[in-house]
């Protein structure tokens, strides 16, 4: 949703960038392995209890999220299997960065937002997987209002501002809002498709 709303604004610099980087030999495999590095760090730091700087570093490694399908696209390497690599490697991040919120929390005894956390988690999985099963029989579905740059978005500014619970109960209930949007998106597109 975020990048249907904000994709062309910043397109024409993050293309800019994108060469730049392309003519340094920066490869978009090193974008995406320095992306979840960055993550690896910014899960420590939420496990540790610096939440501000947990959210600064997995917005600053959203960056490289965004690069390296904009360096693939301006090398003219982009491919079937690198935007499946950078999926997986997706959703390696995503573990992380809940796996170090929840460690938090499980570690300070709080069990009902440990439990919040997996709810969160169950959500956020759910969301990638409906896509990936959907797109096997209708030809896209990217609806619903909590992809990932929304998610890392409102996790980022609910640990950098201080409303983090609040954030945690809002994305616990919005991904499932998004999985659950994604399946009847897919529904009704098959009932579509057979009339």
């Amino acid at each position: 949703m975020l990048q249907k709303m904000v994709g062309k604004r910043i397109q024409e610099p993050l293309t800019a960038i994108a060469q730049t980087l392309s003519r340094h030999k920066i490869t978009p495999n090193i974008l995406t392995l320095s992306g979840l590095i960055i993550n690896c760090i910014g899960a420590y730091l939420y496990y540790r209890g610096y939440m501000v700087a947990g959210g600064i570093i997995i917005l600053f490694a959203g960056l490289f999220d965004m690069l390296d399908g904009a360096v693939a696209r301006a090398a003219g390497k982009a491919s079937k299997l690198g935007g499946f690599l950078d999926s997986v490697v997706d959703r390696y991040s995503d573990f992380l960065i809940f796996g170090g919120v929840l460690a938090y929390f499980a570690r300070n005894g709080d069990f009902s937002m440990t439990i919040l956390l997996v709810v969160i988690m169950c959500g956020t999985f759910l969301i990638s997987y409906v896509r990936a099963r959907a797109e096997l029989i209708i030809p896209k579905c990217s609806v619903g209002l909590m992809e990932r740059p929304e998610r890392i978005i409102v996790l980022g500014a609910g640990s950098i501002f201080g409303f983090l619970n609040a954030a945690l109960w809002f994305l616990a209930i919005t991904t499932h809002i998004t999985a659950l949007h994604r399946i009847y998106y897919t529904r009704e597109a098959v009932k579509a498709a057979r009339q």
